[in-house]
């Protein structure tokens, strides 16, 4: 799927903003671009070269909990080093949601 630059540099300008401790959702970020969908975030953030320094791993799913993909450990152990915790179900409370 090609993803027109312009909402590709939205998505990454948006993402490099999550504090850190905090987290927010692929729609979240959709809505504040012109035109992205939450399934286009997803997309992005997939696509990101490596080496990059985006915080990916603060972005998760609507549901407020991680995605199950190949990166999910990982991206759960960044979380908890930066803070962010987990109910006994695996949601982020809403209070750590970016932005409030």
């Amino acid at each position: 799927m090609a993803i027109r630059a312009q909402i590709l540099e939205q998505i990454y300008t948006i993402v490099a903003q999550i504090p850190p401790g905090r987290v927010t959702t692929y729609g979240r970020i959709a809505h504040m671009t012109e035109g992205a969908t939450a399934r286009l975030v997803g997309t992005a953030m997939r696509q990101l070269p490596t080496g990059h320094d985006l915080p990916w791993y603060r972005v998760i799913g609507a549901s407020r909990r991680i995605a199950d993909h190949g990166g999910a450990q990982r991206q759960h152990e960044q979380l908890r080093a930066e803070g962010v915790v987990f109910d006994a179900s695996g949601r982020v409370p809403t209070h750590l949601m970016w932005p409030e």
